[in-house]
């Protein structure tokens, strides 16, 4: 289980898969290259920030990934929640925060967590996804059009409202440079090796280098990029400082999971293969513990460079691994180059990530679905948009748990058969007179036991006996228990026996923790409903 997938794939590994492998991971180290700067300037932080990220912990995440073909660095997801505990915090918080997360995220993998990602709700996901995407939009809007203004209003509301005031400040140039961009990553031929992205960069570069375009670049805002890694550096804070970033912390590790197990998944379908899920917690987990050592933020799983990994030809971790390297030698060679990038060419491809994101065929998908659905995924998308990512996740998931509760309840069936009919079952005999039966289906958890208390104290007098036939109950929780309990009481003080027919394992075993067998009596446990209306019938009179 703990096996990374580079030491598997090694073990039969040839010549031809590495040059593949080479192949594909130059490709993406090149695809990477403007996605790590503009993530990490997204974030309020200079761009060197993402290639330490990309080149440190893609590198291990690949060497110890649970995954034959994910690609590992500073992803769009992120930026939302950066961005904010840099605000709040500065980078030094954020280099807690995120090595506090790879700690999260490693005993998640070593307690065996990665599956708990399948029981996220569809629309939880897609909402806050969305809405990340609309809010990486926004904060893109004043490079993308080389608005002259001060900082940027934290408040998606008051990021348009300052945008619209300082409109007529717009640079036709940045505005031509982010449009070109973007349109050169669409447009740009597949079947070239060489990314859309990296062409446009080097054109409007040269642009901004030569022909001295009057746009803001990465060397007026952030000055030149140092040249390779920085020297190894722990940030230690005291033990308040490191309380008052857990919160962080946990979200961080909790976005880092599902992204990372997401892009698993999807690796999997692309190559016909099979992730370890734990492995990949853990190698996460690592990732993020030495990112910030050498000066990066938080990474995870990213599902477009993974994609652009297979179609490439990469099939194993060797390729992550050298996408990794190649960042290492453009950042250590060509540097003080990426001064002339204009901040409107990052802009443009943070817009085309943005598309991606949104999700919007999917959120589209849902819109046609059940009613709950929608309300799950309007709800989270906008609470992500106007209020926060992590309150977004954790109402969605409780409104989901919630509605599906709901829902269960709803389907849950609690019928009363009486001695002068049978519900028109003909493979059930009618309970003899005197003698109350109630048909149980459906999970019994608070929905079906309030149903139950409700039929219970509608009786006008008191059965002689009851039967609940508990065939069609795989579940019951403590609510289902106390209902019982309740019932037995009530049936004690009125001097009706109470019987269960057919109970299945799961309920059997939560009334024998409970020790409600013993209460109840073992003799009034049948094996079905039969057994217990035979033994209820009068006997014959003579």
């Amino acid at each position: 289980m703990f096996v990374p997938k580079s030491i598997v794939c090694l073990r039969d590994y040839s010549w031809k898969q590495f040059q593949s492998d080479l192949i594909a991971g130059v490709v993406v180290g090149l695809v990477a290259l403007p996605l790590a700067m503009a993530f990490s300037i997204a974030c309020g932080l200079p761009p060197e920030r993402g290639l330490y990220t990309a080149v440190v912990a893609g590198f291990l995440i690949s060497a110890l990934s649970g995954s034959r073909v994910a690609i590992g660095g500073p992803t769009g997801a992120f930026i939302v929640i950066v961005a904010g505990i840099v605000t709040k915090y500065g980078y030094e918080g954020l280099a807690v925060a995120t090595g506090l997360a790879g700690l999260i995220l490693m005993a998640m993998g070593f307690a065996r967590m990665g599956t708990m990602v399948k029981y996220i709700p569809y629309p939880v996901i897609t909402g806050f996804t969305s809405g990340i995407a609309v809010v990486i939009l926004s904060t893109q809007v004043k490079d993308f059009l080389g608005l002259r203004m001060g900082a940027v209003p934290a408040d998606f509301i008051d990021k348009w409202i300052a945008y619209w005031g300082t409109l007529p400040t717009l640079n036709p140039y940045a505005v031509g440079i982010g449009f070109f961009t973007a349109v050169c990553i669409f447009l740009w031929p597949r079947q070239w090796k060489v990314p859309g992205s990296i062409v446009a960069l080097v054109l409007v570069s040269l642009g901004t280098a030569w022909g001295n375009w009057p746009v803001e670049t990465i060397g007026t805002r952030f000055g030149n990029i140092p040249q390779g890694l920085p020297h190894p550096q722990f940030v230690l804070q005291s033990w308040a400082r490191v309380k008052l970033l857990l919160p962080s912390a946990f979200t961080v590790a909790a976005l880092a999971a599902i992204e990372s197990l997401l892009c698993a998944v999807v690796a999997d379908g692309m190559i016909n293969g099979h992730h370890k899920s734990n492995m990949e917690l853990v190698a996460q987990g690592v990732a993020n513990c030495l990112s910030p050592v050498f000066g990066g933020i938080p990474a995870t799983g990213a599902i477009a460079r993974t994609a652009t990994n297979v179609k490439n030809g990469g099939r194993t971790p060797v390729a992550g691994m050298v996408h990794a390297v190649v960042l290492f030698i453009i950042l250590w060679t060509a540097g003080p180059l990426a001064a002339h990038i204009p901040l409107a060419a990052l802009a443009g491809v943070l817009v085309v990530v943005c598309y991606h994101m949104s999700e919007w065929h999917s959120f589209r998908f849902i819109l046609t679905g059940p009613v709950t659905d929608i309300a799950v995924l309007l709800t989270t998308f906008l609470l992500t948009v106007f209020v926060d990512l992590t309150v977004a996740v954790g109402v969605g998931m409780v409104l989901a748990a919630f509605l599906f509760m709901k829902n269960v309840s709803a389907v849950s069936e609690v019928r009363a058969l009486t001695a002068d009919a049978n519900g028109g079952d003909k493979s059930r005999t009618a309970p003899p007179p005197g003698v109350e039966v109630y048909s149980i289906n459906g999970s019994f958890f608070f929905g079906a036991a309030e149903k139950l208390m409700e039929v219970e104290q509608s009786l006008f007098k008191a059965p002689k006996a009851l039967v609940l036939d508990m065939a069609g109950v795989f579940y019951m929780d403590a609510t289902g228990l106390k209902t019982i309990r309740d019932i037995r009481q009530r049936c004690q003080s009125r001097g009706t026996r109470l019987m269960l027919a057919a109970v299945q394992p799961q309920p059997l075993a939560v009334l024998q923790r409970a020790k409600k067998v013993e209460k109840i009596g073992r003799k009034n446990f049948k094996a079905n409903l039969a057994k217990a209306l035979e033994e209820l019938k009068p006997a014959p009179q003579r």
